[in-house]
């Protein structure tokens, strides 16, 4: 079982609301102050203290502030599919039903939560098999694999992103590529992707810079290297994806270890 890519992220009154973005991941928050929303394509999400809510991988949604008078607090862990599926015994699975009310599986997310914080092999292993054969019954079993977003006609441009992440981009450029004026290559872009072209840009590289982040990462080198104006509108932008600031997330990174 590999647990190296299992993390969990604190938020304490989160201030600013996420745009529209998606996780690699599976992505579970447990609510402890506030309502959290999160809005998907033809739904809106309404979760109040105490309850779990899921995001599948690659699932599009946003997460607007519902009430900005009572600050939002919450954390989250996120779960590889890979590291689901071994557990599942090679089973994809996708939660229909993403707000659970649940003290059981309250209780495990906290025991998993403090496993991880102190990096302990064998608790986090028994945990995480606890917790998700507690989560699994609001599930559903998934006969398609998870995948990067199907950008139809856009791969290309897909491709030409992830192989360019340190670069800037233009939609002039993009366009050109995907043999479109400029214009409608922005419309059809969010019609294929459900977001924005530079919307999508910077969650790439934003979810990019992350995994390059330890303890000893200089956040100005960082900043510089995937062509962002300065540490400021890196951790301005970083802040609005991830929900703390680069520097912030950096700090939790040195207090686990």
């Amino acid at each position: 079982m590999i647990l190296d890519d299992l993390e969990y992220i604190s938020i304490e009154n989160q201030t600013t609301e996420f745009p529209k973005h998606f996780h690699d991941t599976f992505c579970i928050s447990l609510i402890h102050k506030g309502i959290e929303q999160i809005d998907f394509e033809n739904q809106s999400l309404f979760s109040e203290a105490g309850s779990i809510t899921i995001t599948n991988p690659y699932e599009i949604h946003s997460n607007p502030l519902f009430d900005k008078k009572n600050q939002l607090k919450f954390d989250t862990i996120y779960i590889p599919n890979q590291l689901m599926k071994s557990i599942l015994n090679g089973k994809n699975i996708k939660f229909i039903n993403r707000k659970i009310n649940s003290k059981i599986a309250n209780s495990l997310f906290i025991e998993l939560k403090n496993a991880i914080d102190k990096q302990e092999t064998e608790p986090i292993e028994f945990y995480l098999q606890q917790f998700i054969s507690t989560l699994k019954a609001f599930s559903q079993e998934n006969e398609k694999e998870y995948s990067e977003l199907n950008l139809n006609s856009f791969k290309q441009i897909n491709n030409y992103i992830e192989a360019h992440i340190y670069d800037k981009f233009s939609l002039n450029d993009l366009s050109k590529i995907a043999n479109i004026n400029k214009f409608g290559f922005a419309k059809k872009f969010k019609a294929s992707t459900g977001m924005s072209p530079i919307n999508y840009i910077l969650m790439k590289k934003v979810f990019s810079s992350k995994k390059l982040i330890n303890q000893k990462t200089e956040l100005t080198t960082i900043a510089y290297q995937y062509n962002f104006t300065d540490l400021a509108h890196f951790s301005k932008t970083f802040k609005r994806f991830v929900g703390i600031s680069p520097k912030n997330y950096q700090q939790s990174i040195i207090e686990k270890l």
